[in-house]
């Protein structure tokens, strides 16, 4: 085609041969969608969200490139985390018409899914800077076009959508990636800013390490027998990794997938090495992939990849390759039975290269339906922490067991070493004040420190809401407010003045 990228040229059957990696595994997934390069998938959803965050600053972000891109061939777009394009601005009215007809507009669903490799659909799945030029799109409806996108991070955490900048694909594209790259930049930066004091999360930095759980280093008192809940999904996952089965486990962050895999393995080979592998940013995703699969050939490790739905779609798809022939690499009697686990929010969020080889699923229950597991694992926390048994009062135990734990066993371990690192007798006092509210929005810094210094007066053993009220120097219907506001409750406080 006239259009085509000098490095690129088409195969039998319109595959593309001289492709990056990256762009590589993009056509492969744009083939397991069931798409062709002659045909694409719209999805028209009718309507934004327009009062969105991301909205709000993208758009604006955008409005001040407009004017520095005037009477340029450049389309700018922020689409959300699934591609839907929520807005696009451009000077230039000619590549408008032109990307109406492709679908590239407002309201129309643009990843991969639904149009092939493409530049936004590719920073989605890799969570990384992209730019798909020319020949390199799968469809060829978009092979007149250069596309630059970059991930536009949530102040919170994960990816909130994309920049994508569109031009001509007979157009200069050498600065376009990193103008995407600024743009998304600033639009995080802005969201920062107006996000009621919400603070990025920093970007992981990948972790290999190994478990020896033969629980030597175990005192017998610190292992207290955990729900039915927990051990009943213990007991499954034991015997899929027994068999030699790849097992997913499922569930929120910080509900002890992880934990329940290792001691799943724990009751079957105490001794043997479990390797646990988290996911890294995306730009280093290729030396940690080299880093430790390796061990996946070794005899006597069990290797657990955390985190599967944070792997871009290339990593994913050569994570499945390496796996599959280390599995059929054996003694020629069967398939190796080399344990092997993954870990994700949900079933749904695997990437699509590695649901297939699951066989068996285990859903961990977040810790807020679990609550006899609270005590049990409070106690297990304090002693690894002090080295030694800790009390804990009926006033904290009710503390503790009340509370609905948005982040886990995670956020209960914090809370836990935070409190017996003050007291071998943990009281309500001694706990943070985040468990004592019920608040569903977030709070500004000087909300915050308003709202620990209630709770610090009113978990003084013995005070009334009339001796708080009179030690924050206000009236007690203020107090009533601000502890209805804040959500807070103290279980077992008097009210009496």
């Amino acid at each position: 085609m006239d259009n085509a990228h000098p490095d690129v040229t088409l195969g039998q059957g319109g595959a593309a041969v001289g492709l990056p990696t990256r762009l590589r595994a993009s056509w492969r997934r744009s083939e397991t969608y069931g798409l062709t390069p002659e045909e694409m998938r719209p999805v028209f959803t009718g309507s934004v969200d327009t009062g969105s965050l991301l909205y709000e600053c993208g758009h604006e972000v955008l409005r001040g490139l407009r004017r520095t891109l005037a009477n340029e061939p450049v389309s700018l777009m922020i689409t959300d985390h699934e591609g839907l394009v929520l807005c696009r601005l451009s000077e230039d009215a000619s590549i408008d018409r032109s990307l109406d007809r492709v679908h590239l507009a407002p309201g129309f669903y643009f990843a991969e899914s639904n149009a092939g490799t493409n530049g936004l659909g590719l920073a989605l799945a890799d969570r990384a800077p992209s730019l798909v030029r020319a020949e390199e799109h799968f469809c060829a409806g978009l092979r007149g076009y250069t596309c630059a996108a970059a991930p536009v991070l949530d102040p919170v955490g994960g990816v909130a959508g994309t920049v994508n900048l569109t031009t001509w694909s007979d157009s200069s594209s050498q600065l376009l990636l990193a103008l995407a790259q600024a743009t998304a930049g600033s639009t995080t930066a802005l969201m920062l800013a107006r996000g009621s004091g919400r603070r990025v999360r920093p970007l992981p930095r990948g972790e290999v390490f190994r478990v020896y759980a033969d629980g030597a280093d175990q005192d017998d008192d610190t292992e207290r027998p955990l729900s039915a809940a927990w051990t009943q999904r213990v007991a499954t996952a034991r015997t899929a990794l027994a068999e030699g089965r790849v097992l997913a486990v499922v569930g929120e962050p910080g509900a002890g997938r992880t934990a329940l895999i290792s001691a799943a393995r724990r009751l079957t080979a105490p001794r043997e090495r479990v390797l646990v592998a988290r996911p890294p940013a995306p730009e280093d995703m290729r030396t940690w992939l080299t880093l430790w699969t390796p061990e996946l050939a070794k005899d006597d490790t069990c290797v657990i990849v955390s985190r599967v739905d944070a792997l871009p779609g290339w990593a994913a798809a050569e994570l499945a390759a390496l796996f599959a022939r280390v599995r059929r690499t054996g003694d020629g009697t069967g398939p190796r039975l080399q344990p092997f686990a993954l870990t994700a929010s949900d079933w749904s969020a695997i990437p699509p290269e590695l649901s297939p080889l699951v066989d068996t699923v285990v859903e961990v229950p977040p810790l807020r339906v679990r609550p006899d597991d609270v005590m049990p694992l409070a106690h297990r926390f304090a002693h690894r922490h002090r080295g030694h048994g800790v009390t804990f009062t009926p006033g904290a135990v009710r503390a503790l067991t009340a509370y609905e734990w948005p982040e886990n066993v995670r956020q209960l371990r914090r809370v836990v070493r935070a409190a017996a690192s003050r007291a071998d007798v943990v009281d309500a006092r001694h706990l943070p004040a985040e468990v004592f509210t019920g608040t569903r929005y977030r709070l500004s810094r000087l909300q915050e420190l308003e709202r620990d210094e209630i709770v610090r007066c009113l978990t003084e053993p013995g005070t009334t809401m009339g001796q708080a009220a009179r030690q924050l120097g206000m009236s007690r219907a203020t107090l009533y407010r601000k502890t209805a506001r804040y959500g807070i409750d103290v279980p077992g406080r008097t009210r009496r003045s």
